[in-house]
This record gives C-alpha cells, sequence and structure tokens, in this order.
C-alpha cells in the first residue's frame, strides 16, 4: 500500500523509525510472493463463478511436448459446459493456427481455429493492421512463413534459409539483400545461423524504416517431457546484439493480442483468467492488463522460483496441474455460475 512517513529533521530517534519502518515495508512486498499457498477448494469455485473467459498457454501448461498434460481434456470440457468462453495462446511462433488446430485435434483436444493464438499470428495481424505492403525477412519456421502468407504478405528468408552460409573465403564477403524488405520478424529459429542473422542485420541498416519485430523474448520452452530448451528469446538476443536496437514484441506480454481477443469476444480483460506456466509471459501478461492469472507448475516455473524473495510477479492464484482444478466437478452443479 502506500507509504506516508514524517520525518522530525532534529531528532535521531525519528530517523531510525523512520529506517525501520521503510525496511519492514520492503519486507513486506518482497515476502507477498514467498507467502503464496496453493489455491483453496473455495478459490477455485470463487475464479470459475467470476470470470467469463479462460486464456490458456500451450506448452508447459495443456501439454509438454506431445504429450498431454493429466485433466487438460476434461477441464476445457468442464470449462465450456459452464458457458466459460475458453480461448489458446501461444508464444510458439513455429506453426501456423492452422497446424496448432491439428495437434489439438491429434491429442484429442477440442478446439475450434479461431479460439487459438499464437505470437506467428499477432505478427502478421500487426503487420496487416499496418497496412504493410514490404516483403518480410523471416528468422523462424514455417508458422511465421504461413501466417503471413495467409495475409497476403510475402516472406522471404525462414526455414528456406537454413542450410546457408556466409562465404568468407574472399577475405572481403558482402551481403546482399532484397531492398523491398520493410520488417524482420524474429521468433523460435532451430534452423538458426549466422547467414540469418547477418541478413537481418543488413535489413536493419541499410533499408530505410525497417522494422524488427520479436514474436516473443521467451528465454526456454518445454519442447519436449523431459528437458527445457532455448527460446525465441536466443535468436531475438543474438539481433538485439548485432543491431543495438530493441524490438516490437507482438506476443505476450504485450497486450496485442489480449486486445484482439477481448474485442472479438466482447469481454472485459477483467472478464478474463489466464491459465500459463511463466511468470514473465503468462502472468505478466495477465497482471497489467487487470486479468485474473492461475500459474500452474508444470512448465518452467517451479514453487521455489515462484515464492523466491527476488520475485516480484505474483499471480492471484496458483496450483501444481490444471488437472487439480477438477476436484471442484461435483460442487459446480450446485452452484449458480455466472
Amino acid at each position: 500500500g502506500d507509504i506516508v512517513a514524517v520525518i522530525v529533521v532534529q531528532s535521531r530517534e525519528y530517523y531510525i523509525f523512520f529506517a525501520l519502518f521503510l525496511g519492514f515495508a520492503f519486507m513486506t512486498m518482497s515476502s507477498e510472493a514467498s507467502s503464496l499457498q496453493p489455491i483453496t477448494e473455495d478459490e477455485k469455485l470463487e475464479m470459475i463463478q467470476k470470470y467469463q473467459a479462460f486464456v490458456f498457454d500451450l506448452d508447459g501448461t495443456l501439454w509438454k511436448g506431445s504429450t498431454l498434460i493429466k485433466g487438460a481434456t476434461e477441464l476445457l470440457d468442464l470449462l465450456r459446459y459452464h458457458g466459460k468462453k475458453v480461448f489458446f495462446v501461444t508464444n510458439n511462433a513455429t506453426m501456423s493456427r492452422a497446424a496448432y488446430l491439428k495437434k489439438f485435434q491429434s491429442l484429442g483436444l477440442k478446439a475450434q481455429q479461431d479460439e487459438i493464438y499464437g505470437s506467428a499470428y499477432a505478427a502478421a495481424a500487426w503487420l496487416k493492421q499496418k497496412k504493410f505492403q514490404k516483403k518480410v525477412y523471416v528468422i523462424g519456421e514455417y508458422g511465421i512463413v504461413d501466417e503471413m502468407a495467409s495475409v497476403g504478405i510475402r516472406t522471404l528468408g525462414g526455414p528456406e534459409d537454413a542450410g546457408k552460409y556466409v562465404d568468407f573465403s574472399s577475405g572481403d564477403p558482402h551481403m546482399e539483400v532484397d531492398r523491398e524488405v520493410g520488417a524482420v520478424v524474429v521468433g523460435l529459429d532451430r534452423g538458426i545461423n549466422y547467414y540469418k542473422v547477418q541478413y537481418a542485420l543488413t535489413c536493419l541498416l541499410e533499408n530505410p524504416g525497417c522494422m524488427f519485430i520479436a514474436t516473443n523474448t521467451d528465454s526456454r520452452g518445454n519442447f519436449s517431457q523431459a528437458q527445457e530448451w532455448a527460446g525465441a528469446g536466443t535468436m531475438v538476443g543474438a539481433l538485439i546484439g548485432a543491431s543495438e536496437a530493441e524490438p516490437l514484441v507482438v506476443g505476450k506480454p504485450s497486450s496485442f493480442l489480449l486486445d484482439t481477443i477481448c474485442k472479438t469476444a466482447n469481454i472485459g480483460k477483467e472478464q478474463v483468467c489466464i491459465v500459463g506456466d511463466r511468470l514473465d509471459t503468462d502472468v505478466l501478461w495477465g497482471n497489467k492488463n487487470g486479468c485474473g492469472t492461475l500459474l500452474v507448475l508444470t512448465g518452467v516455473t517451479s514453487e521455489e522460483l515462484l515464492k523466491s524473495p527476488d520475485n516480484k510477479i505474483v499471480p492471484t492464484y496458483y496450483t501444481e496441474t490444471i488437472g487439480d482444478m477438477l476436484s471442484i466437478k461435483d460442487k459446480l452443479s450446485s452452484c449458480v455460475i455466472s
């Protein structure tokens, strides 16, 4: 809360009191995360009654790699049964919305393509909104390429440049770039190489007005069940280091996708609960937009990290896994769900 202090300059005792008071206030604020407790049964009911829409992260929340997290299907069915709107937002830009829909279907999850929002889609939608007419150079995969094509934006780079390299044998290499490139879009790229970074850098330095757009800056991702992997922040960081420029980030925690969802669904942000596994994207995204947030510990965030004195990003609720929410299934039938 607000701290109000009155100091009497002449009094040493007041200096001591003020210092102790500030120290106590700081300890109180820093201990907010450390004092968190897992969501209770009453809070679960409160959460489902309060929010009209639930926005789920994918990797680390609904699945890990190609393995569905237990309870995911049942929870989504439960929310829909009680009239809640369900959306899915991922920062993983390696696949388009159409490709993600196929993954949902392969895992037995019900979804419509217009419920799925990815950071690759966000980049394409943002450029379309700006009436962008030039070409995009892609450091990324087919997710970005396909989403750009879906809104009529021409691309180069991406997977097509995965095997390319810069020839230094002449001793005086030179990178020629397409002068029609008006934006560089960077996302997760498992085929990243020096050629791509240099091509993107040259576009930013030599093509007037060329924009630097990042789908997201996640440091790591849950792309398999057993390990964490380098995320898009690795690729974005390389270009930041080379260009000494900061990108426009269109994925979480940017508000762009949430604004789009709320406008499409005709709901206010205060009616939305974000469910995800990351503090610095999912929870921060929800907190800064006035949404409720439910952190799950099946992804990159451990309970130790959540409750660390260094952590200042605090979710509304947290639980071990989304399957924990099913414990109130029978109680919901006796409650009035708005």
